[in-house]
């Protein structure tokens, strides 16, 4: 998934498991930071999205940043803050969401999940031939060697990453979900 995208993306799995948490979030008694509904959006962020984006983002550089800028001059340390910013979206996200989900403001969360949503789904728009193609900074830019995203490694990276994004929400989901003995 392309840097510039996973932000939002990750804000929006962590606002989505907040509001499956809603119950539990009313109930605990703990600081957010230690409730087991903020932790699993943490394990979410950092087991599951963050080795997503990393993968990427080494694998595919020029593509994760949307062949807006050379991959090759980015220092590795960026790469690195950006990834952990990334995955850190989840748990923000989460905790952005949680003082809704508790009062159980549904509305508001919804609005704000929409605008966010529509920002995303813009931002796609306007990046879908960046988003559909393989190649390098170069290749791109000078219009050669640049291949249809599902004919390539990268499209199996893209279909294989969205595979463990959804096992692993489901995964989380499931486990807000499940009924807790108190």
């Amino acid at each position: 998934m392309p840097l510039p995208l996973a932000l939002p993306i990750g804000l929006l799995l962590g606002m989505s498991l907040a509001w499956l948490a809603r119950v539990e979030l009313a109930r605990s008694e703990v600081p957010l930071v230690l409730a087991r509904p903020f932790l699993v959006a943490v394990g979410l962020g950092a087991i599951v999205y963050g080795p997503v984006l990393a993968y990427f983002v080494t694998m595919h550089g020029d593509w994760a940043y949307l062949y807006l800028v050379r991959f090759s001059r980015i220092p590795s340390a960026v790469d690195l803050v950006l990834v952990f910013l990334a995955a850190a979206q989840v748990p923000l996200g989460f905790a952005l969401a949680s003082p809704l989900a508790r009062a159980k403001r549904g509305s508001a969360l919804l609005k704000l999940t929409a605008v966010i949503g529509a920002l995303t789904v813009i931002g796609c728009v306007l990046c879908s031939r960046r988003l559909s193609v393989s190649a390098s900074y170069a290749q791109f830019h000078a219009g050669f060697g640049v291949a249809p995203l599902g004919k390539t490694p990268l499209g199996r990276g893209v279909l294989l990453s969205w595979v463990a994004l959804l096992a692993g929400y489901g995964w989380s989901a499931h486990v807000l979900k499940a009924p807790r003995p108190d």
